[in-house]
């Protein structure tokens, strides 16, 4: 009996699974054929932060086919990134019944938050980090020397830096999980404050231009960042002791 319970268990768990991976695919699949009608002019809006800044005000295809496949490119990773807060619906869904009653309440706002998050910092990078970083390295370029990027290379390097901006501001969606499941202390965090703040201006100097203003500007959001993450552990904290009571 025991055994046939648990091999229609495990029947009813693949197939909600699989039917979950549909859902997620169908999804994508039609952001995807949405965004590939749009996909030159998303490509010429990504651009953008760069083409103010080259005299002759376009970008170069050094391959026959790079017109067609770097568009195509971009608009499913575009997809990917628009249908980032259905998969994370699809999961919440697919573990929910295994959650108790507070762990659900608790992870479908915790979902939510980390996927505004990290369109907040893909839209800092692009809004932010990109006009300042073009700025500069338009203006450093030898005499003598056209600065003509190829549209892959660009679409590469600007995905790499929306991709890590993104990540960037989980940060204090990293530092609630682990006050969560009590591998740090918020008094820990409150204690590194001041490594911190160094590793932010650190950040700011890799990924921001060589001035002051351009680093501050990158530094003091990380910053910001992390003493949300303290907060939001002290609340975590406190909802812990208040359950253990």
């Amino acid at each position: 009996m025991n055994s046939n319970s648990s091999s229609t268990h495990a029947v009813h768990f693949l197939v909600e699974l699989r039917s979950r991976l549909i859902y997620s695919l169908i999804f994508l699949f039609f952001i995807f054929s949405v965004l590939l009608y749009f996909a030159n002019n998303l490509y010429s809006w990504l651009a953008l932060p760069l083409l103010k800044f080259l005299p002759q005000g376009h970008l170069i295809a050094t391959q026959i086919v790079s017109p067609f496949f770097v568009p195509f490119k971009l608009a499913f990773l575009a997809a990917m990134v628009m249908a980032m807060p259905f998969f994370l619906y699809q999961t919440w869904a697919f573990v929910a019944p295994a959650l108790y009653g507070h762990e659900r309440r608790l992870l479908w706002p915790f979902l939510f938050t980390s996927a505004i998050l990290f369109y907040c910092g893909m839209a800092f990078a692009y809004f932010v980090i990109f006009p300042a970083l073009f700025h500069f390295l338009a203006g450093v370029a030898p005499q003598g020397v056209m600065l003509s990027p190829d549209i892959g290379e660009y679409l590469d390097f600007t995905s790499k830096l929306l991709l890590m901006f993104g990540c960037l501001f989980e940060i204090p969606i990293v530092m609630v999980l682990l006050v969560s499941a009590g591998m740090v202390t918020r008094a820990r965090f409150v204690k590194m404050r001041s490594y911190a703040i160094v590793g932010a201006f650190i950040i700011g100097m890799l990924l921001a231009p060589p001035d002051v203003l351009s680093q501050t500007m990158l530094a003091v959001p990380i910053w910001l960042l992390y003493e949300s993450g303290v907060l939001f552990a002290r609340l975590v904290e406190k909802k812990q002791h208040e359950q253990e009571k």
